[in-house]
C-alpha cells in the first residue's frame, strides 16, 4: 500500500521512460472532460479497463493540469482492510498526532479532515477493495460535511466488483472504459510517443502492434525502451524489421 500527494511525471510512465511523451488518446481528452464534470459535482467516478491501457498515467497526467494541489492519493497491491484504508488516508493526508484506535473515532477524525478544503481522493488498484472498503469509501463521501470528490481506478475486475455493491455503483456519476488502441490510433499516437518511432515507416509500426504492441500502452513501453537499446547498439538511425527482430525476441518471441 501506498500514499502520494504528488507523483513526478517521468514516473507516470512505465520504466520512467526517457523521452516518452503523453500523447492525447481519445481515451484522455474524454477522461479531461470527465474528471472536469466530476470534480464540479463534487462526485464519484470509475476509471476501469485491462492492464497496461494507460489509465493510470491519464489520471495523474489530467489531474495534474486540472488540480494539482488538491490530489490525494492511494494505491494497494493487495487486498487491504478498512483499517489500512484509514492509514494510508491518515499518511496521504498529512494528518498530524497518532492515529485512533477506535474505528468510529478514526472515521470523525478523518471526515473532519476531509471537510477543511475540498479534496479528489483518487483510489487506484481499486479491484483490490473488499466490499468493506467499499463502504468506507461512500461512508467517508457520504457525510454532508466532507468535501470530495473521489475516483476509482481499476483493472479489468473494478467494473464488475463495483458493479456488485449497488449501494455505492449508484452513486458513481461517471464511468470509463479505457480499451485497446485501434490500428488507426496507434498510427497516429505512436509516432507522437517516442522519438524513436517519429520517422518509423508506418507498416513496420503496424507490424509491431501485430506481433509484440497489440494496442497496449505498457507494451509499447516495454517494446521501446528494448528499441532505444537496440538502435544505440546496432547503430541505426530507426526501426526495420532486423532492429525490431531483435526487440521481439528480449520480449519472449520472434514476432513470427
Amino acid at each position: 500500500m501506498s500514499a502520494s500527494a504528488d507523483i513526478d511525471e517521468r514516473d507516470d510512465h512505465y520504466l520512467g521512460l526517457a523521452g516518452a511523451n503523453v500523447v492525447a488518446t481519445e481515451a484522455l481528452l474524454m477522461l479531461q472532460d470527465n474528471l472536469v464534470d466530476v470534480m464540479a459535482a463534487k462526485a464519484m467516478m470509475c476509471v476501469h479497463g485491462d492492464a497496461g491501457l494507460g489509465k493510470t498515467l491519464s489520471v495523474n497526467t489530467s489531474l495534474r493540469a486540472l488540480a494539482p494541489a488538491d490530489v490525494c492519493r492511494v494505491q494497494f497491491r493487495a487486498r487491504p482492510t478498512p483499517r489500512d484504508i484509514r492509514h494510508v488516508l491518515f499518511e496521504a493526508l498529512g494528518v498530524s498526532g497518532t492515529p485512533p484506535s477506535r474505528p468510529i473515532e478514526f472515521d470523525a477524525l478523518l471526515k473532519d479532515v476531509l471537510s477543511e478544503r475540498f479534496r479528489v481522493l483518487v483510489c487506484d488498484e481499486a479491484q483490490w477493495l473488499s466490499r468493506e472498503c467499499f463502504e468506507l469509501w461512500r461512508h467517508l463521501w457520504d457525510d454532508r460535511r466532507t468535501d470530495i470528490a473521489i475516483v476509482f481506478v481499476g483493472g479489468g475486475d473494478c467494473y464488475q466488483v463495483l458493479r456488485r455493491e449497488p449501494m455505492l455503483s449508484s452513486r458513481v456519476y461517471v464511468w470509463q472504459e479505457f480499451r485497446r488502441l485501434t490500428r488507426e490510433q496507434v498510427l497516429a499516437v505512436i509516432p507522437a510517443y517516442h522519438r524513436v518511432w517519429a520517422d518509423a515507416d508506418p507498416e513496420d509500426i503496424v507490424y509491431t502492434d501485430v506481433h509484440a504492441g497489440h494496442g497496449n500502452f505498457r507494451a509499447w513501453s516495454k517494446i521501446t525502451a528494448h528499441l532505444v537499446t537496440a538502435l544505440d547498439r546496432l547503430e541505426r538511425e530507426r526501426p526495420d524489421r532486423e532492429v525490431l527482430q531483435w526487440v521481439f525476441s528480449r520480449l519472449g518471441g520472434s514476432g513470427g
